[in-house]
């Protein structure tokens, strides 16, 4: 007689997520807030929205993304929490620059092989970060695929849906020549550019994520610094002051500070108007890398770009929400195509 096989033979184990469930259960339902309908093990999540009547005409705006090969070096380093956030501080500055607030988040991991304690730490990072953007981790899907990922490899994929009023939404529309720039300081790579630095540090440099980088900082901790939330902007962004804000991921600038100009305006971004924090230093000359490759790859230090009125600037650069931004003056707008130019 042929053996009986198991689901646990293919390699998926159904008893190692009922183990997991528990502690994932807690932290997802750390984030819920009184707009949740239901407990967390139903099919799907549920929000209730009557409270958006308040709104004049209240619109949804949603993003998916993934982490990408930032992955790579989180399971290379064995850590984890860290890319929890990334996802989560991305996918909220991808629907902000629209000047919407975040309602919920759901997650996807596919792995390997599920180690209950590292799917802990990653949903970890994710209700960490979901409850710092008083954004609610409604739901998600954890996936065991043996054949598809190595061992200890994982991919994790956020989805996000957020609201603004209609009325207030910020799509670049009212920008015009005079126009200034300014910048808001990133926390390191964020979620971009990963496969070229990974192989800088480790092809080129020869380094290892356990080497020291800089002030006792390993080259993993520089790599994995979480993405860096601007939530605080909103406030701002409800005050009318901002006209158009782009979100510096892939594509660096010239892919992203165009999203939002009028045809009619060119952006003149002065690269010396800041310092690249020191990781960029670094993989530019590791690497050999031109200008304007390392701008259009990476942020360089500047995450968010936003564009205001001359007038508005000293109120903007000076406003107490954005001092942990650092925010600095990088560039104006002129008469043009709807192109981004770099002046180095």
């Amino acid at each position: 007689m042929a053996e009986s096989l198991k689901y646990s033979d293919a390699g998926v184990s159904i008893d190692t997520w009922n183990k997991a469930k528990g502690g994932i259960g807690k932290l997802v339902a750390s984030t819920y807030n009184k707009h949740v309908v239901g407990e967390f093990g139903q099919f799907g999540g549920m929000f209730d929205v009557s409270h958006l009547k308040t709104m004049d005409a209240p619109v949804l705006v949603s993003s998916t993304d993934s982490v990408g090969t930032k992955v790579k070096v989180a399971f290379d380093s064995k850590v984890y929490n860290s890319v929890g956030k990334d996802i989560v501080n991305h996918c909220v500055d991808d629907i902000l620059v629209m000047g919407a607030k975040p309602l919920f988040f759901l997650d996807y991991i596919g792995i390997g092989k599920l180690v209950p304690e590292v799917a802990e730490q990653i949903v970890d990072g994710l209700a960490s970060a979901c409850r710092d953007n008083d954004c609610v981790l409604i739901g998600g899907e954890t996936a065991e695929m043996p054949d598809i990922y190595g061992q200890g490899e994982f991919d994790l994929v956020g989805t996000i849906v957020g609201v603004v009023d209609k009325n207030r939404v910020i799509d670049g529309s009212s920008i015009k020549a005079g126009d200034i720039a300014i910048g808001l300081r990133s926390s390191g790579l964020h979620t971009n550019g990963y496969s070229l630095a990974r192989k800088i540090v480790t092809e080129v440099g020869k380094k290892r994520y356990s080497d020291t980088f800089e002030d006792g900082k390993t080259f993993g901790a520089a790599l994995l610094e979480p993405h860096r939330s601007y939530i605080k902007l909103l406030s701002i962004m409800e005050k009318g002051l901002i006209k158009g804000c782009a979100h510096i991921t892939g594509g660096g600038f010239t892919d992203n500070v165009n999203r939002v100009l009028p045809s009619n305006c060119d952006a003149v971004i002065d690269a010396k108007s800041w310092t690249p924090l020191p990781i960029f230093q670094y993989l530019q000359k590791t690497g050999n890398v031109e200008n304007l490759e390392m701008y259009r790859t990476f942020n360089m230090g500047v995450g968010m770009v936003l564009v205001v009125s001359e007038d508005n600037v000293d109120t903007v650069t000076k406003a107490p929400e954005l001092a942990g931004y650092e925010p600095v003056v990088i560039g104006r707008i002129d008469s043009g195509n709807g192109v981004v130019q770099m002046k180095f």
